[in-house]
C-alpha cells in the first residue's frame, strides 16, 4: 500500500471513543456516588456530613412559594365560606319548605272552615225563608218593611213564588217597588255570554 492509497486519519476520531468511554465512566460513579447515602438511609445509617446535599435556589423562588401558599390558604378560605353558604341556603330552604307545608296546611284548614260557616250561613237562611214563607203574609209583611230593601230582597228571592208574591203584596207599595227594583238589577251586571 502505498502513502496516497492508505486512508487518512484525522487526529480527533481516535479520541472521541475514549472521551465516550470516560464520560459514561463518570456517570457510572456520579450516580453510585448518589445512591449511597440513600442506601445508607435505608440500612438506618446517617450519611457523612460531607456527603449531605444542599439546597440552592434561583432568586425569586421563595418568593413565588410565598406567594402560591398564600394563594392557596385564601381560596381554602373562599372555600369555606363558599360551603358555610351553601349549608344556610339549605337551611333556608328547608325553612321556606315547612312554612310553605304550613302554609298549604292553613289555608286548606282555612278553607275548610270557611265551607262549614258558608254551609251553615246557607242553611240559617234557608231556615228563615221557611219560616217567613210559613208565617200568614200579614204578620210577614210588617218584618220585611222594617228590614234593608237589599237585605228583604235576598230573602224573598229565595221564598216559593205564592208567598212572595203575598207578602209583596201586604206590604207598603214604595218599599214593595223597592224590593222589586233590588231584585231585578241584581243580575244585571251578570255576563250574558
Amino acid at each position: 500500500m502505498t502513502a496516497a492509497s492508505r486512508p487518512t486519519r484525522r487526529r480527533g476520531t481516535i479520541r472521541t471513543p475514549w472521551l465516550i468511554a470516560m464520560l459514561l465512566l463518570a456517570s457510572a460513579a456520579l450516580r453510585i456516588g448518589a445512591a449511597v447515602p440513600a442506601a445508607m438511609a435505608e440500612a438506618g445509617e446517617e450519611p457523612p456530613a460531607d456527603t449531605a446535599l444542599s439546597c440552592t435556589t434561583q432568586d425569586g423562588v421563595m418568593e413565588l412559594f410565598e406567594a402560591v401558599r398564600l394563594r392557596e390558604a385564601a381560596a381554602e378560605s373562599l372555600e369555606r365560606e363558599l360551603a358555610e353558604k351553601e349549608r344556610s341556603i339549605e337551611l333556608a330552604m328547608v325553612a321556606m319548605t315547612r312554612q310553605r307545608e304550613a302554609l298549604i296546611a292553613a289555608e286548606e284548614s282555612l278553607a275548610a272552615t270557611l265551607a262549614i260557616a258558608d254551609s251553615a250561613a246557607d242553611e240559617d237562611v234557608a231556615r228563615l225563608v221557611t219560616v217567613y214563607e210559613n208565617m200568614k203574609p200579614k204578620e210577614a209583611a210588617p218584618l220585611f218593611e222594617e228590614m234593608d230593601a237589599e237585605f228583604a230582597a235576598g230573602f224573598i228571592a229565595r221564598m216559593k213564588p205564592g208567598a212572595a208574591a203575598a207578602v209583596l203584596a201586604g206590604m207598603d207599595p214604595q218599599k214593595a217597588y223597592l224590593i222589586s227594583v233590588v231584585m231585578a238589577g241584581r243580575n244585571a251586571g251578570a255576563p250574558t255570554e
